[in-house]
């Protein structure tokens, strides 16, 4: 998303106001909403409620990225954050690690040799972003191309591709996220789903890239409150 694109972040803001009115919702809902614990300390912390216009103490690296991609620096600051923290030296149970949270073949594809460096992390990490955008390419709209880039950078295209093939063998969009391919993500934990006759990839716990995606664009939102472009 380029920084002179506000229609793409009208639609945004305009998808969180609808997003109420779908199934999908109820997923998210009850987990930050009815869980009042989690939800008063996901707003109490220090990067959700910064003021003064700064997001993390990687903005401009963040930025000089976000640029190669066409996208708001603060979108891509949102997903820095679901990741890591905008923590250089986390570590995943699975090994990822950095601030993009990249397993080390990936780090290594794309270029990154201390995965624990920001530049490093943040500039392979960038280029896998990019890949997965020419990968989406096709998808028309760009609101739903970066959701599923930011899906298939959770849990892997193929499961992505899975919940497409679902999607469309039960009559509804293969190019439209939610109540549609985010639909069939959650499905693909299913039993019945996941050993459909169209699913290669088997089992997917598929509230973890739906819940992925909303995170990110909703922290966006916020960030657009505070941070400039």
């Amino acid at each position: 998303m380029r920084r002179n694109s506000p229609k793409l972040q009208e639609s945004i803001n305009q998808w969180l106001t609808e997003l109420k009115y779908e199934p999908t919702f109820n997923v998210l809902y009850n987990k930050y909403h009815r869980n009042k614990r989690f939800f008063a300390d996901r707003v109490a912390s220090e990067t959700f409620s910064f003021t003064g216009g700064q997001i993390s103490p990687f903005d401009q690296i963040i930025q000089e990225n976000a640029h190669t991609l066409g996208w708001d620096w603060r979108l891509l600051a949102s997903q820095v954050y679901q990741e890591s923290q905008f923590d250089p030296n986390a570590r995943s149970w699975a090994g990822a690690g950095g601030l993009l949270q990249l397993m080390p073949a990936t780090a290594r594809e794309f270029g990154a040799t201390r995965i624990s460096d920001p530049k490093d992390n943040l500039g392979a990490g960038t280029k896998y972003l990019k890949w997965l955008l020419n990968y989406w390419k096709d998808i028309p709209d760009s609101l739903q191309r970066i959701k599923f880039v930011l899906g298939s950078y959770n849990t892997g295209q193929g499961h992505v591709e899975d919940a497409r093939r679902l999607t469309q063998k039960f009559g509804k969009n293969p190019d439209q996220w939610d109540d549609n391919v985010a639909e069939y993500l959650l499905k693909k934990s299913q039993e019945a789903f996941f050993n459909d006759e169209v699913v290669q990839f088997g089992y997917c716990r598929g509230e973890e890239p739906v819940n992925y995606v909303y995170e990110i664009l909703e922290r966006y939102q916020h960030y657009q409150n505070f941070a400039a472009e």
